[in-house]
């Protein structure tokens, strides 16, 4: 009997736990996807050239508008270096260059010019201090010269003075001017940019500076068996400079007053833009070594003429042991004489005739097989990439 009851219990217990087991109820819990918002970034590898990107997001980048001009893909010449194209490029220099310089040359050496150095000559041969002879402005310093024409010259002659070892380059030098005060009347004090030769006695020096107080001073004449030549020194200076740089209201005044004269003087009555000589004088050389235009012969020169110079040996060149020449000279279509242009010409064109020759003996003699162009770069890609 207690068996019988032990077994009934356990058998009451397990309906028990199977019936709470049949009330649990089964939850499944399935995972909701929820969209996160992802910035997408401007990236140069991703975008297609020509893309155009929307404004907010060009906001945040450093990326430069697209354009063919900054991406370099504008149509362009990519010429191939082949035999055939450097050999005729050199020929075709040799052929345009050879000529010029010919031409160049032949219209240099006809210009006839007759070029006399006179700081020695004109010196007296007693003279042993050469700069305080120079300096001294009682003595006579006129001094007689012949020049002798071994070519006809045709007019108009120019006349020149050539002076070496002077450096009018000199950065000191070529700030010492004012070319408010060469313009205007009403600027003649500004003076600032002239020192040491702005004031004399406290009043304003025009035209002040040391190009212009150095302005050359020495003087010409010319005659033939006892006829005088004239010398036309009007147009000698630039047009420009003369109507734009000096004023014609614009006169000398207290030049060449301090107790230290520089050069020439200048006619106070004759306003600036109407001395020439200065205005010419005033245009610095960028070499130690150069001309300036003095005047004009007005007629022909003939072959065997015996010209005489009365000349005055004024300027002062002895301290600097600067050197002064005379120089009488006709021109060309090309200008004056000057063998650089068709030597430069000639040297250029014989050296291109010259590789041009080199290359088509190497091209025969010994050729070398090209490349297939199609695998070049910008003919595998039109972009050029």
């Amino acid at each position: 009997a207690s068996l019988s009851t032990s077994q009934q219990k356990l058998e009451r217990k397990t309906e028990r736990e199977k019936r709470s087991q049949a009330s649990i109820t089964v939850i499944e819990i399935t995972p909701i996807p929820i969209p996160i918002p992802i910035r997408r970034m401007a990236s140069s590898s991703t975008a297609t050239p020509g893309s155009a990107d929307s404004t907010a997001t060009r906001r945040h980048t450093k990326r430069p508008k697209y354009s063919k001009f900054t991406q370099q893909e504008l149509p362009a010449c990519k010429p191939i270096l082949t035999p055939r194209a450097v050999i005729s490029a050199f020929l075709l220099v040799s052929v345009v260059f050879i000529p010029i310089g010919v031409a160049s040359l032949m219209a240099s050496r006809k210009v006839v010019e007759i070029v006399y150095r006179y700081e020695s000559e004109c010196l007296p041969s007693n003279i042993t201090n050469k700069v305080a002879y120079i300096q001294n402005p009682t003595t006579d310093k006129s001094c007689n010269i012949t020049l002798n024409v071994t070519k006809h010259m045709k007019a108009p002659v120019f006349v020149y003075y050539q002076l070496d070892n002077f450096y009018q380059n000199h950065r000191r030098y070529v700030k010492s001017r004012s070319d408010e005060q060469l313009r205007n009347l009403k600027d003649e004090k500004e003076v600032s940019t002239c020192k040491p030769e702005d004031f004399v006695n406290g009043s304003a020096i025009v035209p002040c500076g040391l190009i212009a107080w150095s302005l050359f001073n020495d003087t010409y004449s010319f005659s033939i068996k006892g006829t005088n030549l004239k010398v036309n020194k009007s147009g000698i200076a630039w047009k420009s400079d003369r109507e734009h740089k000096f004023g014609k209201d614009v006169h000398p005044k207290n030049f060449q007053s301090s107790s230290i004269i520089g050069g020439a003087h200048l006619n106070e009555s004759i306003p600036l833009s109407e001395q020439e000589d200065l205005i010419v004088w005033m245009r610095t050389a960028a070499l130690p070594t150069f001309r300036k235009l003095y005047g004009r012969i007005e007629v022909d020169l003939k072959s065997g003429d015996i010209i005489n110079v009365t000349l005055k040996n004024q300027y002062n060149t002895y301290s600097f042991n600067g050197k002064k020449k005379l120089v009488l000279s006709t021109t060309s279509w090309l200008g004056g004489k000057n063998d650089f242009i068709g030597i430069a010409y000639l040297t250029v064109g014989g050296l291109c005739f010259f590789l041009s020759l080199a290359f088509t003996i190497v091209y025969f003699v010994k050729p070398r097989q090209l490349g297939d162009p199609s695998y070049l770069s910008w003919n595998r890609n039109p972009g050029g990439h």
